[in-house]
C-alpha cells in the first residue's frame, strides 16, 4: 500500500509498465470534471472508473482484495477513511473469490485507518486488503484498476 500527495504521483510510475500511462491521464484531465462512469485507457487491463459513492460507516466498510488489479483511489470531493489490513491476515482465508468482478470480500474490521484527502491518493496492490469509501457523506472518487 501507499499513500502520497497527487504530486508526488509520478515517482511511483516504475512500480507497474501500465502506470505511466495511468499518470498521464490523471495529470492531463479535469478530474473533477469527469461523469460518473468508466473509462478504458488500455482496454481492460487498464480503467478509469469515476465513481460516487454514499456514506459509508467502518462497520458498512468491507475488507477486499483483487487478485488481478491494483486500485490507485482518489478522492476527489471529501475526505475518505480507508481501511487497511494486510491480504494474508484477512479472515477467513478461504473467503469465496469473484473471478469476473475481481473481489475477495472479508469479514471484521480492517486492522488500521487511513485519511485521505483530496489532494491525495492511496494505492492498494493485490496482496492489500483495503475497505475503502468510510464518509460521513459520500465522496466522489476516482479508481484506476491497474492490470498487475
Amino acid at each position: 500500500m501507499v499513500v502520497d500527495r497527487l504530486e508526488n504521483l509520478e515517482k511511483y510510475a516504475s512500480l507497474n509498465p501500465l502506470f505511466a500511462q495511468a499518470i498521464d491521464f490523471l495529470k492531463n484531465h479535469d478530474l473533477n470534471a469527469l461523469e460518473v462512469g468508466k473509462i478504458e485507457l488500455d482496454g481492460k487491463d487498464l480503467v478509469v472508473n469515476v465513481a460516487q459513492t454514499g456514506p459509508k460507516t467502518k462497520e458498512e466498510a468491507k475488507l477486499e482484495t483483487h487478485n488481478v488489479f491494483i486500485d490507485i483511489q482518489i478522492p476527489l470531493s471529501g475526505v475518505e477513511i480507508m481501511g487497511y489490513t494486510p491480504g494474508a491476515e484477512c479472515v477467513p482465508a478461504d473467503a469465496h473469490y469473484d473471478e469476473v468482478k475481481d473481489l475477495t470480500f472479508f469479514e471484521g474490521l480492517a486492522q488500521d485507518y487511513i485519511t485521505v484527502k483530496p489532494g491525495m491518493f492511496a494505492i492498494f496492490f493485490p496482496e492489500d486488503g483495503h475497505a475503502p469509501g468510510i464518509t460521513s457523506t459520500g465522496v466522489k472518487k476516482i479508481i484506476v484498476k491497474v492490470k498487475a
